[in-house]
């Protein structure tokens, strides 16, 4: 499983953003491996955090490579004063199974790495 983090601190939304984010939304969804997304904000309000899971880094390619996606890339000094993207894999998710979280699925991996 791969965890993509999208750390931004947000600028001005106009149309045109609104627009490209709700397509870039759709395409994530409809990426096969797509397996869900979380987002925070950091204490200060100044930092988001929209966290994106693929089932394989495959699938996060493939979504990087769509076009609406590529185009607010290209473009994101319109509407974002920064922005810092992780790329991770997860080695491990596990709880006492009372919250739901998008990595359950991902819990046998707690089981079949070893700890370093």
């Amino acid at each position: 499983m791969i965890s993509a983090a999208f750390i931004f601190e947000p600028g001005t939304y106009d149309a045109r953003f609104l627009a490209l984010d709700a397509k870039i939304e759709a395409a994530a969804v409809a990426t096969p491996g797509y397996l869900g997304r979380e987002t925070w904000q950091s204490e200060d309000g100044r930092l988001f955090n929209a966290s994106y899971y693929w089932a394989d880094l495959d699938s996060l390619k493939t979504f990087s490579g769509n076009s609406d996606h590529l185009e607010a890339k290209r473009d994101y000094k319109l509407w974002y004063k920064g922005f810092h993207i992780v790329v991770s894999e997860v080695l491990r998710a596990y709880g006492d199974g009372s919250l739901e979280h998008i990595t359950a699925s991902a819990a046998h991996l707690a089981s079949t790495q070893t700890t370093s």
